[in-house]
């Protein structure tokens, strides 16, 4: 099929590691333990948050919903993207092209909304905590992640749809390792397709910088509130319930800006597979780690609840 007509075809071919042939067996291992410590790391924040009664409140619910998210993401990415590493068959149907580009979507939109509850909920704590408990009451919060999923549903069913609604002509090759976006309109033909490209970036940076927005909003009423703390240990005590989810921010932002903002025009197939591989891989890597060190109670209740553990059968 390679180079074929897709109007007809059932399958594309991912050729996003093919610039790297004598690299795929270390991107492979690396990938791999990197995958494997993203999961791992995930999964003992939501054990943590799960066994630890002092952690059962709305910042540490949308800390283990984020996890959820983060778990799922990867799923719909990378172990498409390790199996590719190893085999010398790249081509991935168009439902399968459909399917990853929906849930890669569905995850990756929920976890920015994620991040900005968690934006809002410490900007309750922080500026309104006499009103904290009646804003975010368990039904309050179950549905700003019910709202957080919702939304992020919308954007995967939406991209996905008008994107395969394309014709797709000429070369059935997608240079990149998953089915993306930008890589796919370069494959369609038609009238609509700048058209269609164009209003499919305005969908996705607008509810990025919104996002963005309402982050910094919420930050900058938390700064000017920290300011009129009177004691530097009370100022510290604020800033620092913060510091894992501002930091996470930025990283967060900050690679998800090189994929959708990055200049337009010719781009090499390296350049695209390395860029790619900062939001695919590292992004979700990092979260857990941030979150796990950052994150003060989250640290103590780690080691309550596991290293207790360990030294008892010890």
């Amino acid at each position: 099929m390679k180079g074929g007509n897709l109007s007809s075809a059932a399958e594309f071919i991912l050729i996003g590691f093919s610039t790297f042939p004598h690299l795929q067996l270390m991107f492979f291992l690396l990938f791999l333990l990197m995958y494997l410590f993203t999961l791992l790391g995930n999964l003992l924040i939501m054990a943590t948050i799960w066994r630890e009664h002092s952690l059962h409140t709305p910042m540490y619910l949308f800390l283990c919903t984020l996890s959820i998210s983060e778990v799922l993401y990867t799923f719909a990415v990378i172990p498409r993207m390790l199996a590719d590493l190893l085999s010398t068959d790249h081509s991935i149907a168009l439902r399968a092209c459909a399917s990853q580009m929906f849930f890669s979507f569905t995850f990756g939109f929920t976890h920015s909304f994620l991040l900005t509850v968690m934006g809002y909920d410490r900007y309750v704590a922080i500026c309104h905590p006499l009103r904290y408990n009646a804003l975010m009451s368990p039904r309050g919060c179950a549905c700003l992640v019910a709202w957080s999923w919702a939304g992020g549903s919308v954007i995967g069913l939406v991209v996905t749809v008008a994107i395969f609604q394309l014709t797709f002509c000429g070369s059935n090759e997608i240079h990149h390792f998953v089915c993306h976006v930008q890589a796919l309109l370069k494959l369609a033909c038609g009238e609509n397709v700048s058209i269609l490209a164009m209003g499919l970036g305005l969908v996705c940076i607008s509810t990025l910088l919104g996002c963005c927005l309402l982050i910094l909003l919420s930050y900058a009423f938390i700064v000017a509130t920290i300011l009129r703390i009177p004691s530097a240990e009370g100022r510290h005590k604020a800033f620092s319930t913060c510091v894992s989810h501002l930091t996470v921010v930025i990283e967060h932002y900050s690679f998800a800006s090189v994929i959708y903002l990055k200049p337009k025009g010719p781009q090499s197939l390296e350049i695209d597979t390395l860029m790619g591989i900062t939001y695919t891989v590292l992004t979700p890597f990092l979260s857990p780690i941030i979150f796990s060190l950052r994150s003060k109670e989250l640290k103590i209740a780690m080691k309550k609840t596991f290293l207790s553990k360990l030294y008892e059968k010890g």
